[in-house]
């Protein structure tokens, strides 16, 4: 996470750890990574994809899906570990060049089908997405369907009550955005990580 990110009220990296159980948590610094967060890089359960647009890196570092993990039952395979880059595009941009550690690993390029949904704070461009869309987008891509709904439907909650708080409206608890996270449930834990830093 960038330096003040998860102080601002707009951010959504928390959503992310609210619906997945594996979730790791780091401040980001260009001189000293935390130690913890390279443990977790090097640890032989996960498979890290650095999630960044493709067209950053060259092209053989870039990968557009992900290993599945094993099913039960099924041969031991590596989880996937998805580390979010939680910053504004330009921080995020600053973070992904400043990182040589990560130079060593697949870069996720996403491709969504459908325009961000986040209405809080806006990039300069159309195709950037916050951090809890392309959390639920990773979590697709890794079969966790539940989780990815979980995901949309929780941002929708959160930037409706963020709206209505900003301008003094009542929250619409009976309203379609919390209808919907309703219905969506995590009935097991997520098989997949994501590590925000």
């Amino acid at each position: 996470m960038a330096d003040i990110e998860p102080l601002k009220p707009t951010n959504t990296g928390w959503l992310v750890a609210d619906v997945v159980p594996d979730t790791f948590a780091f401040s980001w610094t260009r001189t000293e990574p935390d130690p913890a967060l390279l443990a977790l890089l090097s640890d032989s359960q996960w498979q890290p994809y650095v999630v960044f647009p493709g067209q950053y890196v060259a092209p053989e570092r870039v990968v557009r899906a992900v290993q599945p993990p094993a099913s039960p039952g099924g041969d031991a395979g590596k989880r996937p570990l998805f580390i979010l880059l939680d910053a504004t595009w330009t921080e995020a941009r600053k973070m992904f060049r400043r990182s040589p550690y990560l130079d060593q690993f697949p870069v996720l390029s996403l491709e969504p089908e459908k325009a961000s949904q986040y209405k809080l704070r806006r990039s300069g461009r159309d195709d950037h997405f916050c951090t809890s869309e392309v959390a639920a987008l990773c979590m697709s891509l890794a079969g966790e369907r539940v989780a990815a709904r979980t995901l949309e439907a929780y941002l929708a909650v959160f930037t409706h009550h963020y709206l209505h708080a900003k301008n003094q409206q009542p929250v619409t608890w009976e309203g379609v955005a919390h209808q919907r996270l309703r219905e969506v449930s995590l009935p097991q834990p997520s098989r997949s990580a994501m590590s925000r830093g």
